[in-house]
């Protein structure tokens, strides 16, 4: 099988799967104007958030770095900063941070240019102008030692941690013996399964940050006074078989294969060059989940799903991948790869673990997935821990 694939390759080194100009909303406030500069060039990506203001000065800090390592994800070849002017976001940290990592950027300031229209018009223009830039990138084939891939699990059923997932974990295993990096988390699903993940981490150092960040999200729900084993399985994860937190966690964490776990990432903490398995401390919820992952610099996320999750994310191509027959029969739409037949044992964990190895690489080298086809890919969040205040 081959193992290179072709992408963009960018001056930080990286190498992305898509050459997008991202318009950046810096602040809730900014979002319809982003996204109307996006409707009017829509070549661009759109990434908005509900986040920005009127937050703790911890969580504003959150969103500061997460904003300027989802800016350098190679996916995105020139930013356009979409700020309101008054957001509690350090702006002007952002688009320095920006310049500095060696992609071009521009910034429009809707109370400085005298409203939404002006702003609207003149962002329009900035986000032509940035495409004419990068527009001249091409695809030049890499060995996929320099990719940089996600995953992710949602709307988990038994069929989950029975197919899709194992399956999964073995295409994992193959681009981490590869060379490449992968990017996992959801914190909330090692809950009950967390002291397997310890026996795989590089030192002891990364063994005490995975309880660390698994009892710190308990904590959280409790200061609500609830337990987090109350909010998990979902509602639609025991409908499809899942009995309890713990069944749930053991499916989800074979996704990640068996190789060592190199560290534990922050949230808004971004991968840059380094090498092999990591978790990323993220919630469960796709918006955030994803986008944290993004953050991390993953230019591809593998997405298992047994009762069908649809969504995609606006900055990198999502692989859906299905173990349920019924699901891929009813949302065969949105379903990139079927794993289905491992359940009627015609087809091996291995060669379906395979098949989605080759389907990153095709994607990764332009083949747009079911969430682009259907332009399911615009929803985004940012993962903060404090109230708006």
């Amino acid at each position: 099988m081959k193992k290179e694939f072709f992408g963009y390759v960018r001056n930080s080194g990286l190498v992305g799967t898509r050459n997008y100009v991202g318009i950046m909303s810096t602040v809730v406030c900014a979002n319809e104007v982003a996204r109307a500069i996006k409707n009017n060039v829509n070549e661009c990506t759109l990434i908005t958030h509900h986040q920005g203001c009127c937050q703790t000065p911890p969580d504003l800090k959150v969103i500061t770095d997460s904003l300027i390592s989802l800016a350098k994800n190679p996916n995105l070849g020139a930013i356009l900063l979409v700020s309101l002017g008054c957001e509690g976001t350090n702006v002007d940290r952002i688009e320095k941070e920006i310049t500095a990592f060696g992609k071009p950027v521009k910034k429009i300031v809707i109370q400085e240019v005298g409203g939404s229209i002006n702003a609207i018009n003149e962002g329009s223009a900035m986000a032509k102008q940035l495409l004419s830039k990068i527009s001249s990138c091409r695809r030049e084939k890499v060995d996929i030692s320099r990719l940089i891939v996600g995953i992710k699990c949602g709307s988990s059923d038994a069929t989950s941690g029975l197919a899709s997932n194992p399956a999964t974990g073995v295409a994992v295993d193959m681009l981490v013996k590869s060379g490449g990096s992968v990017i996992f988390g959801e914190t909330t699903e090692f809950i009950g399964a967390e002291q397997i993940l310890t026996k795989r981490a590089s030192n002891k150092r990364v063994s005490n940050r995975i309880y660390e960040i698994v009892n710190n999200m308990e904590k959280r729900a409790k200061t609500m006074g609830v337990d987090m084993r109350q909010g998990q399985p979902t509602p639609g994860n025991i409908a499809g078989g899942l009995s309890s937190i713990e069944e749930k966690s053991l499916g989800a964490i074979v996704k990640s294969g068996s190789c060592q776990i190199e560290d534990v990432l922050n949230y808004s903490e971004f991968l840059g060059n380094r090498k092999g398995l990591y978790i990323k401390d993220t919630p469960g919820r796709e918006p955030d989940a994803l986008t944290g992952f993004v953050i991390g610099g993953a230019s591809v996320v593998l997405f298992t799903t047994g009762r069908g999750a649809p969504q995609g994310h606006p900055v990198a191509p999502v692989i859906k991948i299905c173990g349920n027959p019924q699901t891929v029969d009813n949302l065969g739409v949105h379903i990139d790869v079927d794993v289905s037949s491992i359940l009627t044992k015609s087809s091996s964990i291995k060669k379906l673990g395979e098949k989605i190895f080759q389907e990153i690489i095709d994607v990764a080298s332009g083949k747009k997935v079911k969430a682009e086809i259907c332009n399911y890919n615009e929803t985004m969040e940012i993962w903060v821990k404090g109230p708006v205040i």
